[in-house]
């Protein structure tokens, strides 16, 4: 199958956060508190699909309670926090969503995602992932982590289904 029939097929995205809806950064304040920054431009092209009917899910082994908060408010209501193996949750999502693993595009940036990207029917990872990821991803955007990568894959997503 080609790459533009994959990405036709596409009904539903599952993203990482940490290094996928942003840069990896962690900022730590005197508080102890882990701060971290996510592009307006992702959210909006989130919400752009949400509304063009794709289902949208984060899966991340990370805990934090600001971005959940921020992906609530764009209208990610399946919001999975302090995951460490995520495929049994990506196939609970599936379930939920009464989708197949062909239907669904995932992004991811470290090891971590592996499982899940050999799981759907399209793989993705930003442009500075680890090269684990790299190695298997269907597709490689040409932003990084936290600067639009994702925005990109939804673009690809919307514009094959003549959405965008």
């Amino acid at each position: 199958m080609t790459y533009y029939q994959q990405i036709s097929k596409i009904r539903g995205l599952v993203l990482d956060i940490d290094g996928v809806l942003t840069d990896n950064t962690i900022l730590v304040t005197d508080q102890g508190e882990f701060l971290r920054s996510m592009n307006v431009r992702d959210g909006y092209a989130i919400k752009r699909a949400l509304d063009a009917g794709i289902k949208i899910a984060v899966i991340s082994g990370g805990k934090s309670f600001g971005s959940k908060k921020r992906l609530e408010i764009i209208g990610i209501s399946d919001v999975y926090l302090g995951v460490e193996d995520k495929l049994p949750v990506l196939k609970q999502v599936l379930q939920n969503w009464s989708l197949s693993p062909e239907d669904i595009a995932y992004m991811g940036d470290d090891i971590m995602d592996i499982s899940c990207m050999k799981y759907v029917g399209l793989a993705c990872a930003p442009a500075d992932a680890v090269p684990e990821t790299l190695e298997i991803a269907d597709y490689i955007s040409p932003r990084k982590g936290g600067d639009t990568c994702v925005r990109d894959i939804i673009e690809k997503i919307l514009q094959a289904k003549q959405l965008w």
